[in-house]
């Protein structure tokens, strides 16, 4: 048994001894291999130069590829950074369209308020005549039987209770409260409007009553009275509050008034400051 030990130990010492050989010898090999290309390259032999040729070919090209993704990436970034540039650019300039657009429509609300309000004036006098006060309406107070609006004009202009209020001379309500910056006008087709008025040539007595509609209604006629279409209705001034002969609007065949300034249309009135003979409460 010892003996078989002792005979794999020599043979597997033998077989390092012999691998230790073979390395030594391909080292040794590599050296002459190595020395002999050297020599030929030196003398400069034609086989030497065509392979040296065609190995710097093969390293070139491999390199070339090597190095693709380098040239090519900066270029790829370079467009994605163009992309988002120009995205940002055009968002910037949709912005400053709208602003151009949002100052465009802002001139254009300006330019037809001053057409309005140059209107009014040029029809109410207002530059030549110091008893009326041009108001802008501030909020129109809408409800389903309630109808009146708040101007931008009160008591520091002399506004006071039951003042007429019109627009290009014609009536369209009267003053039923009074701030110190504003005013509250209840119009003709409100539910507690009753305005004494005067029509046809046998100048007809009524009262125009608001029901909360567009069109007012006449009542306390004449008996048997037949209505006419187109025939123009004044404030007959009975009660002491509005002048006489303001016009207000044309008769319907129903007893209903047309009023000639649309109530729901209202941009600027004026207030006449002639104080009411009769206190209004």
């Amino acid at each position: 048994m010892s003996v078989s030990r002792d005979d794999f130990s020599i043979a597997f010492r033998s077989a390092l001894l012999q691998r230790g050989a073979t390395q030594k010898f391909s080292i040794f090999s590599l050296i002459i291999v190595a020395l002999v290309i050297f020599f030929l390259d030196v003398y400069g032999f034609t086989v030497v130069k065509k392979s040296r040729s065609i190995l710097n070919d093969i390293v070139y090209r491999v390199t070339y590829l090597a190095s693709t993704p380098t040239r090519l990436f900066p270029g790829i970034n370079q467009g994605i950074a163009s992309h988002f540039n120009l995205r940002k650019e055009n968002e910037e300039l949709r912005q400053v369209i709208e602003r151009y657009k949002s100052l465009d429509l802002n001139l254009e609300y300006i330019t037809n308020e001053n057409k309005n309000l140059k209107k009014v004036l040029d029809t109410e006098n207002v530059k030549t005549v110091s008893n009326v006060v041009l108001a802008k309406v501030l909020v129109d107070r809408n409800s389903p039987f309630l109808k009146s609006i708040i101007i931008n004009k009160g008591s520091k202009e002399g506004i006071i209770k039951g003042m007429p209020v019109t627009q290009n001379k014609y009536l369209i309500g009267r003053i039923v409260e009074t701030n110190y910056l504003s005013s509250r006008v209840l119009l003709l087709n409100d539910l507690n409007s009753r305005v004494p008025v005067t029509f046809d040539e046998k100048s007809t007595q009524a009262i125009l009553t608001g029901g909360g509609t567009r069109k007012p209604s006449l009542f306390y006629l004449p008996e048997d009275y037949k209505f006419i279409e187109g025939i123009t209705v004044f404030a007959s001034g009975k009660d002491g509050i509005f002048n006489a002969g303001t016009p207000i609007g044309k008769t319907t065949e129903d007893g209903e008034v047309d009023l000639f300034v649309d109530p729901n249309q209202l941009s600027f009135v004026t207030v006449n400051l002639i104080k009411p003979s009769k206190e209004i409460f």
